[in-house]
């Protein structure tokens, strides 16, 4: 039995090896769980020329959006290991798995490839809100029953909904949460005024901070943010110690070969390090960072082990 299951093995290695030589053999898949017009959309449609053009296959941004970006998670778990289906997702995709029930395991069944960057996340109220500051906002709440005032986010287990628990939490307030689909229905009714706050990422809400259709209230780096200047950090108003930078990144189904994995980082890596790509990322407002192999893995465990003990200690379930 030995015998065969090596003869077996000698015999599917050639085969193997050359399908990775041959990769990519057919048009690549970019899956977005998100609609259009959001931030990992953004980032998608930013890199798909480049990686078009390296690859010499057609590169396909689809959106599968639905259930904070699980819907085209769960299509890229499914996919297998041939190296053609790619997730480009945000930080939601270690946050989700605290608070429902997935069709597939996190770790189990994805591989990270590389993270792209990352940047603040913008608490924003409409310009019609009485409150001038972050500050003059728990003010308010504290002045009201608690949840009066609400948020809006791209939905629930999203950084921004996870974060802005922590940042109530270690302010005393309590606001309620009006979790969306996505950024870009939230941002239409945060800019119409039918929400009063709106928590986003750079890249969403930084254009209308900066042209005063929002007004920011403080950013969740540890300091204030190069492209949006006159909004402080919740640190320096001070809340210490609290930094919740939102992140994006590449998943692989985790069935891909190493080889087929290793060439897509390096690729990305390439790609991101060319001067009109970091630029097009960073007039995003994101840091660019392609951190590929290992030191993203401990990275994303990292990030699933802190956003998991948050969930737990505020019971954060998906119609929360």
């Amino acid at each position: 039995m030995q015998r065969r299951a090596l003869t077996l093995g000698l015999l599917a290695a050639p085969s193997l090896a050359l399908a990775q030589e041959a990769w990519p053999s057919r048009p690549i898949r970019l899956v977005v769980g998100w609609p259009p017009g959001g931030s990992v959309d953004i980032v998608a449609r930013i890199l798909q020329p480049r990686m078009q053009a390296l690859l010499g296959q057609p590169v396909v941004v689809e959106n599968r959006a639905g259930a904070t970006g699980t819907v085209g998670a769960a299509e890229v778990a499914r996919a297998g290991g041939d190296g053609h289906t790619w997730l480009i997702a945000q930080d939601s995709q270690v946050i989700t798995p605290s608070i429902m029930n997935l069709p597939y395991d996190v770790r189990r069944d994805f591989a990270p490839i590389t993270l792209i960057g990352r940047g603040p996340l913008v608490v924003t109220a409409h310009p019609s809100q009485p409150w001038p500051s972050f500050q003059a906002l728990m003010t308010a709440a504290r002045a009201q029953p608690p949840g009066r005032i609400t948020y809006a986010t791209a939905g629930v287990g999203t950084m921004m909904h996870v974060a802005m628990v922590q940042l109530c939490n270690l302010a005393g307030v309590e606001l309620t949460h009006v979790p969306y689909r996505g950024g870009a229905p939230a941002l239409a009714d945060a800019l119409a005024g039918q929400v009063p706050l709106f928590v986003t990422n750079a890249p969403v809400g930084g254009p209308h901070v900066r042209s005063g259709a929002l007004r920011g209230l403080g950013v969740t780096t540890a300091a204030s943010w190069r492209d949006l200047p006159g909004v402080p950090s919740f640190q320096e108003q001070g809340i210490a110690g609290f930094e919740a930078p939102t992140w994006w990144a590449v998943f692989s189904p985790a069935g891909v070969p190493a080889p087929i994995r290793e060439r897509m980082a390096a690729l990305l890596t390439q790609v991101l390090a060319e001067p009109e790509t970091k630029a097009r990322v960073e007039q995003q407002g994101m840091d660019v960072l392609a951190v590929s192999g290992e030191r993203f893995a401990n990275f994303a465990e990292a990030e699933t082990e802190r956003w998991a003990r948050v969930v737990r200690a505020n019971n954060i379930r998906l119609d929360g």
